[in-house]
């Protein structure tokens, strides 16, 4: 690494790895150290001036130890150009543990088949935790999305290891009303059924636009209509943490006007069984923006997720073994510089004295 660790459970785990002895390693800390050099900059600590503070206080960690995986579409420009194996071992570099999948080809890189790529996540230390695949694509039935071809999906998957599997796309695929999130819950429910005989949890990812309002029915939450007809045991949810807090800007009051306020972090404290992963991303505040919030790297901005990720770990049966934390930035300035500073950022977090 180009730089010691502030946090000593990471510098344990990162000196226990003899990562850099393999070919892979040498070839990543070739090809990415510049990037781990900008990283390593004046502007790559953690004293940020946003009015709140993430605190490091001197209590157990709040990232659970094993649980901090990256969503690999955050590094799509590394994968796609120098493939998986450097950017596996720039992960493990990093201290990651897991990742989540986004794709399984890499680019100009080659091919690779899935049991290489199981193969090499393994061999770097990283548990393939989960995969992002399309909901559907009706105009084209070759499609690699569920709707279109759903035993391919759970089979790539089911080779690749995964216990879960599941999409970034909204429940629109029948419109934004009432009846057409329940024929939508209706096929998730589907997936999940087909995924768990396989052993894996079907999962849907949100972004802000779930929490908007059902078009026929205007004081209906959709996202509440997605919860409500899917079976709790077959269709599980991964709450990207910075979308949600966007959504709680932008949907806070219904179309008339009326207030509608809502905290995100009360649907997973309600059934925190159904939320079995996280993507952990920042954005500073702009009221200005349609968003409510600029997205800039974790550990810059002012979303709270301190103290999300402190709540959901502390407060639900199994907390800090049951649930699994992404990183994710849709379009960061300099990919490999914000997977290392996110996970030492994560890694320096620590609860108060009082139990934050």
């Amino acid at each position: 690494m180009s730089r010691t660790p502030k946090d000593p459970e990471l510098a344990r785990r990162l000196s226990r790895r003899n990562i850099l002895g393999v070919a892979a390693g040498a070839t990543a800390a070739t090809l990415l150290s510049g990037a781990a050099a900008q990283a390593t900059g004046p502007h790559s600590g953690h004293d940020h001036s946003h009015g709140h503070s993430h605190g490091h206080g001197k209590g157990r960690p709040v990232l659970p130890t094993g649980r901090l995986g990256i969503q690999l579409y955050s590094l799509r420009d590394k994968v796609s150009t120098l493939g998986f194996a450097p950017v596996f071992a720039e992960l493990e570099e990093y201290g990651y543990d897991e990742i989540e999948f986004a794709g399984y080809t890499q680019g100009s890189a080659g091919a690779i088949t899935l049991a290489q790529l199981k193969k090499l996540a393994r061999d770097h230390g990283l548990n393939p935790i989960g995969s992002h695949v399309g909901y559907y694509d009706d105009n084209n039935p070759g499609a690699y999305t569920f709707a279109q071809n759903l035993d391919k999906v759970l089979d790539d998957a089911a080779a690749l290891g995964l216990k879960h599997i599941g999409t970034a796309s909204g429940p629109f695929r029948y419109g934004s009303t009432v009846d057409g999130w329940k024929r939508a819950a209706e096929d998730f429910n589907t997936y999940g059924a087909e995924a768990r005989k396989r052993g894996m949890k079907f999962y849907q990812h949100n972004h802000a636009e779930e929490f908007s309002f059902a078009t026929d029915q205007p004081k209906v939450r959709l996202y509440d209509v997605l919860l409500a007809e899917t079976d709790p045991d077959l269709v599980y949810l991964e709450m990207d943490i910075y979308w949600a807090f966007c959504a709680q800007f932008r949907f806070g009051k219904r179309v008339d006007g009326t207030a509608a306020p809502f905290n995100p972090i009360d649907y997973v404290l309600k059934q925190p069984h159904r939320y079995p992963l996280f993507h952990v991303k920042d954005g500073t505040r702009n009221d200005a923006a349609r968003d409510g919030y600029d997205m800039t790297d974790v550990g810059d901005g002012d979303i709270d997720y301190k103290n999300f990720l402190n709540r959901v770990t502390t407060r639900t049966r199994q907390g800090r073994t049951y649930h699994h934390w992404q990183t994710e930035h849709d379009n960061p300035v300099e990919s490999s510089a914000f997977a290392r500073k996110s996970s030492e950022h994560l890694h320096s977090l620590r609860t108060g004295r009082c139990g934050d």
